[in-house]
């Protein structure tokens, strides 16, 4: 489905932003390693963490959802997976593919992970490696792609695995599977990326000589996972942009996640200037939240690099736009990651800037973009490539424009984000 955006004369109001998918998935897999039950409010209701509840239930976990976005998940402990007696449909999330993998793996479970045309053209080589190295026998197509068959005929072996690239999936598929172990696996990371997965198991975390070392096994307890998801501030980033930007605008959002390992393009937009103002700090189980209000403001260039990239990667696309229209000359580098998303996003980002006359040049690892604060798009015919967050950055920068432009397919947003639309019109209005 297509959606038309006019103009927006000004932006106004405070918006309940949707759950954190991050923090979704993880609780209710977490929730069903714990041996009791977890009431988890606030779920997310996007599609990607309702694939891991389909999982998860296709493993034997009983899993009830009364209403209201609640979920009640009866644990069955490590030890009460079972084999499921089809597959597992891991739809178009990434995320539940890669942190399935590691406890199906550590498990010993037989199983067969799939997913929709768009997950199964992403590789699985990263996950899949050190798994291997553990002892799970994994069958892949063209031994990269999904659908990926496990099982596991001898004893688990710890593992010492450096991470190899700043992945929050890769770091959680791998502790995951650690769990299952006598011994302790330890993950090495050099350069920091999302710790929802430490904090909600409750891992030893030690740091040392700029490293983080973080440590699964058998004999770490599951906790419950009894809690409510704060609002995914992945959501927030594209109306702190959105409202940074316009000339006319004051946003609202309530109880946002800050978890400083998501944070980053907060930061971003603060040091190209936009004024944000952060309050009513809290704690929502193991993750900090706050409330945030963005203001209009005249923004500067920026330089976004690889050290920054894990903490703003899913960003990135919204962060581009805010550069259009900031005073000069912005760079990103060392982003090469967003080529391997659910759609190529530094490309489809180079199409977004293309059709709007944008003044920017792609490259293999990022891009350059010379903005201008009185760039005003003329009407544009925005292609999502059936990508969520492209989607929402182009219905973004269509708000600043002269005349109606389209986002094509625009209804891919509900895989992250169901009421975007309806929110996107509610500022308007």
């Amino acid at each position: 489905m297509d959606y038309t955006v006019q103009p927006a004369a000004s932006l106004h109001g405070t918006l309940q932003l949707p759950a954190d998918k991050s923090i979704s998935h993880r609780a209710a897999m977490f929730a069903a390693l714990h041996q009791g039950t977890s009431t988890i409010t606030n779920f997310s209701e996007a599609a990607d963490p309702h694939s891991t509840l389909d999982c998860m239930r296709g493993l034997g976990v009983v899993i009830k959802e009364p209403g209201e976005n609640t979920i009640i998940v009866d644990g069955v402990g490590r030890d009460g997976l079972q084999t499921p007696s089809g597959d597992l449909d891991c739809g178009n999330s990434g995320t539940t593919m890669r942190l399935l993998s590691g406890i199906i793996a550590g498990s010993g479970v037989s199983a067969r992970l799939t997913g929709d045309e768009s997950l199964s053209a992403r590789t699985m080589k990263r996950i899949i490696e050190p798994l291997r190295a553990m002892g799970a026998k994994i069958e892949a197509r063209e031994d990269d792609y999904a659908p990926l068959n496990f099982r596991r005929d001898d004893e688990l072996k710890p593992l010492h695995f450096p991470l190899p690239i700043p992945s929050a999936q890769l770091k959680s598929c791998v502790l995951l599977a650690g769990l299952f172990g006598d011994g302790p696996t330890e993950v090495v990371e050099t350069l920091p990326s999302r710790d929802h997965t430490e904090r909600l198991l409750n891992l030893t975390v030690e740091e040392k000589e700029g490293k983080r070392m973080i440590r699964s096994s058998r004999e770490d307890v599951v906790p419950g996972q009894s809690c409510r998801v704060p609002s995914d501030f992945s959501a927030a980033a594209f109306w702190l942009a959105a409202g940074a930007i316009h000339p006319q605008a004051e946003i609202i959002l309530p109880g946002v996640g800050v978890n400083p390992t998501r944070t980053g393009a907060l930061g971003i937009l603060q040091q190209m200037g936009a004024d944000i103002e952060i309050t009513n700090e809290d704690r929502e189980g193991a993750e900090p939240v706050a409330d945030i209000r963005v203001k209009s403001s005249p923004l500067t260039p920026v330089t976004i690099t690889g050290k920054v990239v894990p903490n703003c990667i899913d960003e990135i696309p919204i962060l581009a736009i805010a550069m259009l229209f900031a005073d000069g000359t912005s760079r990103v580098s060392g982003a090469e990651e967003l080529r391997h998303k659910e759609t190529d996003r530094l490309s489809a980002l180079a199409d977004i800037l293309e059709s709007v006359g944008a003044d920017f040049e792609e490259y293999k690892d990022g891009f350059t973009i010379k903005g201008d604060p009185d760039f005003r798009p003329e009407q544009a015919a925005f292609r999502s490539f059936h990508d969520h967050r492209i989607a929402m950055a182009a219905a973004v920068l269509a708000l600043m424009g002269t005349d109606t432009s389209t986002v094509i397919n625009g209804h891919c947003t509900a895989i992250s984000y169901p009421g975007f639309w309806k929110d996107l019109s509610m500022l308007t209005n």
